[in-house]
């Protein structure tokens, strides 16, 4: 039989061990700590970029942004815009073309193009929703291709106007009742050759705390929401008084 009693030297043996161990993990698990924190990272992969520009790390998580918050956001030469290139108002809009709402937003924008045609610049950049919307993504890469033609707003309004009917079909019908070269419409859309655009305008929107559509920003004052063009009139003649 195996005698199960320890004496006392051996229990105080066996604490000691004990104790030992428990402080050499802690002092390795700070150390770590420590050297993760001294260079400022925790990921030490280089930043993975693909041939068209599109950053292929973890999205950032978005930024809070409250209503009416200002931050400094800026459009590229990259962007489709409507109204004076140097107006003093500039609305950047993050869109989903098979957003119900963003339908009726897109009314009310052009409604504010109507009353300011020289004092606002309207820009428009891509925040298709595709796990609720299935065909936003690839409207959005068809408008961009449309683009290249010089049709981009021409086949977003028409997209916008007969949002219920959004399916592969209509768009390549809404190419060509356009009389868009659809053998390069075809080619551009099929190639995804602004799939990384269309992306990358997502990601942009989000390091500013969009989440839902339309988001939109007057001289960078967030707006979220399908607002009332009283709304957005109140606040752009405001920035127009500075």
């Amino acid at each position: 039989m195996i005698d199960q009693t320890k004496d006392d030297t051996s229990i105080i043996r066996d604490k000691q061990s004990f104790f030992f161990g428990l402080v050499s993990g802690v002092a390795i698990v700070s150390l770590l700590g420590f050297i993760l924190n001294a260079t400022g990272q925790t990921n030490l992969r280089p930043v993975a970029v693909d041939d068209k520009g599109a950053n292929n790390q973890p999205t950032q998580p978005a930024k809070k942004v409250a209503a009416g918050e200002r931050v400094k956001i800026d459009s590229s030469d990259k962007d489709h815009f409507r109204g004076n290139k140097n107006a003093k108002v500039t609305i950047i809009e993050f869109s989903d073309m098979q957003c119900p709402y963003c339908s009726r937003y897109h009314e009310t924008m052009k409604q504010v193009m109507q009353a300011y045609p020289n004092d606002v610049k309207w820009v428009f950049k891509h925040f298709p929703l595709s796990s609720m919307h299935p065909y936003a993504k690839k409207a959005a890469e068809a408008t961009e291709c449309a683009g290249d033609q010089n049709k981009f707003w021409e086949l977003t309004d028409m997209f916008y106007s007969n949002q219920t009917q959004l399916s592969d079909d209509f768009i390549k019908s809404a190419a060509a009742e356009l009389k868009l070269d659809m053998g390069k419409f075809n080619d551009c859309l099929t190639k995804g050759k602004y799939t990384a655009k269309v992306d990358a305008d997502m990601e942009y929107g989000k390091r500013f705390g969009v989440q839902g559509t339309p988001g939109s920003f007057i001289n960078g004052i967030s707006i979220p929401g399908a607002v009332s063009f009283a709304d957005l009139d109140q606040t752009i003649k405001e920035e127009l008084a500075k």
